[in-house]
């Protein structure tokens, strides 16, 4: 019986070892986590569009920073490939995976203190709708190839 526990602790051991070797042959290493929206503006929009940014995204975003709820954030303009393509990313640094969880909880209290209560926050939500469209959004990972 002994033997037989010796045996699984040394076959559980080599099991987590390999595991561990396999995650470490990835060529690269995991860096922090960016949220990015795309977003299209509609015609003759983007500058109004950006000047709302100006207001509740970069005020938002600056408290969450202040707070360590954040690494960072950018905004990236540029020109539409496409018809259907967006001119706009919006991208937020976060620590990892776990920084995003209860996020609500977090960045609530921060959204009602720089846009206002619920309802003006559906009115300035409902506002954007005329003015841009978002195409996308996604989380990813940076790494770093070794």
């Amino acid at each position: 019986m002994r033997i037989t526990k010796k045996l699984q602790i040394v076959a559980l051991s080599l099991t987590i070892a390999s595991v561990c070797s396999a995650q470490s042959d990835a060529p690269y290493t995991e860096g922090p986590v960016w949220n990015v929206t795309m977003v299209k503006a509609k015609p003759g929009m983007g500058d109004e569009y950006l000047k709302g940014l100006a207001k509740t995204f970069k005020g938002t975003l600056e408290e969450a920073k202040k707070q360590n709820l954040i690494l960072d954030y950018k905004i990236l303009l540029g020109n539409a490939a496409t018809p259907q393509d967006f001119d706009i990313l919006l991208m937020v640094e976060s620590k990892n995976m776990a920084a995003l969880d209860n996020g609500r909880e977090k960045f609530d209290p921060i959204t009602r203190k720089i846009v206002g209560t619920t309802d003006q926050q559906q009115a300035m939500a409902v506002k954007r709708l005329d003015i841009r469209e978002i195409m996308g959004v996604k989380i990813m990972r940076e790494i770093t190839l070794k």
